[in-house]
């Protein structure tokens, strides 16, 4: 007789077995939704703040651009990942067949609730929203815990992100604070997030890379000490950007972070990787983070530095590039492709790169704000209508092989 657990790995075998090729693994559907979401919530942004266009949603233009860049778009691609890592971490088959369709289901459905949130009202939209990241983080914290997997702090951050997505319906819906305190926060949890999660693969995957090319030393190694710390300070220093902005030691402790984060950057090596984009681009997100920290520990201490820069370092350079970089590579890897970068591919990566550099320097002041916001906003929408498109037939297809 069967215990339990092996009916479970049984079950799990035969949805995998039986589902459409989108349905099995995580990345499939959150991935291609993530990138499609974020393409038309920044065009429809940008038709809402430069051209006038009614949004019908219950939030306020801005409020609605900043909640679905960090809680839908960024929350799709979170879930997208660690549904596909997880099973790597604990050894367990992945989330397939309709419980998966469920979930895609339920985000899709936050979406269209927020949207139209002016007519069914922020409540239904915040049930719904909320419910996706707690449903999700019930699910993976089952795998974690089952495994007894170190990997807990993870969906815990996850956990967090629905506190703060939480917190921002209820200040929208009349609590009294300020409004860019829960947007403020969850960038803070995905910045510490990309650098939980990218001091792990982009070591890894640039040591692999460069192994393979012959070099035999000065190769990177993994997470120790340095790194924790590192992480640890770079959650003080933004934690205190969130709750104590004013205070005078939120802007050194956030230049210091920065330094260090850069220090980290410099320690894999990442120039050497010049020749391959897939492993470069990983490197070139990240370097947004010790950038982004810098420009927001020199707008904290008063300098000309506007914080919309900063912010738009970290979120449309760092979060987004770092999104791209993993998608495409976990997309090929996952479904069986040769890891390497196409025409699409880079054009991906040079399109996210050149809007988010774009961004910073209209939030500088540096472009004119109209044209500055045409043409970053364009472009960096374009990097995932480019992903959406070039990555359809990889993410609802599966591999054909070849005949002997």
């Amino acid at each position: 007789m069967l215990t339990r657990g092996e009916q479970m790995l049984a079950l799990r075998k035969a949805r995998m077995a039986a589902a459409p090729p989108i349905l099995r693994g995580g990345f499939r559907p959150f991935f291609f939704l993530a990138a499609a979401w974020a393409a038309f919530a920044v065009c429809a942004w940008l038709g809402a703040i430069l051209y006038g266009m009614a949004l019908p949603s219950g939030f306020t233009a801005l409020a609605w651009h900043r909640h679905e860049m960090l809680f839908g778009f960024a929350g799709a691609a979170i879930v997208g990942f660690l549904l596909t890592a997880i099973p790597n971490w604990t050894g367990r088959l992945p989330i397939a067949g309709a419980p998966l369709g469920a979930l895609a289901a339920l985000w899709l459905a936050a979406r269209a609730a927020v949207w139209f949130s002016g007519t069914i009202g922020l409540v239904s939209a915040a049930i719904l929203d909320v419910g996706f990241l707690l449903v999700f983080a019930a699910i993976a914290g089952r795998e974690v815990v089952a495994a007894k997997n170190r990997n807990v702090p993870a969906i815990a951050m996850v956990v967090v992100l629905a506190c703060v997505d939480a917190l921002d319906y209820a200040i929208a819906l009349g609590l009294p604070g300020d409004e860019t305190v829960p947007s403020h926060a969850a960038i803070a949890v995905l910045v510490v997030l990309v650098s939980f999660i990218g001091g792990r693969i982009i070591p890894s995957f640039t040591r692999n890379w460069l192994v393979k090319q012959g070099f035999a030393s000065g190769l990177p190694d993994q997470p120790g000490r340095f790194d924790i710390a590192i992480i640890v300070l770079t959650g003080v220093a933004l934690a205190g950007w969130v709750v104590f902005p004013s205070e005078p030691w939120t802007a050194p402790v956030l230049a210091l972070a920065g330094l260090a984060q850069l220090a980290r950057l410099a320690r894999w090596r990442g120039w050497r990787t010049w020749r391959d984009p897939l492993v470069l681009v990983l490197h070139i997100g990240y370097a947004w983070i010790p950038l982004g920290l810098l420009l927001l520990g020199a707008s904290s201490a008063g300098a000309a530095v506007p914080p919309t820069a900063a912010v738009h370092a970290l979120t449309a350079g760092a979060i987004a590039t770092m999104i791209l970089a993993v998608m495409t590579r976990a997309s090929l890897g996952h479904t069986g492709r040769a890891l390497r970068a196409g025409p699409a591919t880079a054009a991906i990566y040079a399109c996210v790169t050149a809007g988010a550099a774009l961004r910073v320097l209209t939030g500088a002041g540096l472009l004119d704000y109209r044209v500055g916001l045409e043409l970053s906003g364009g472009l960096w929408a374009l990097a995932f209508a480019l992903f959406a498109i070039a990555y359809a037939p990889v993410l609802f297809q599966n591999l054909k092989k070849k005949k002997t």
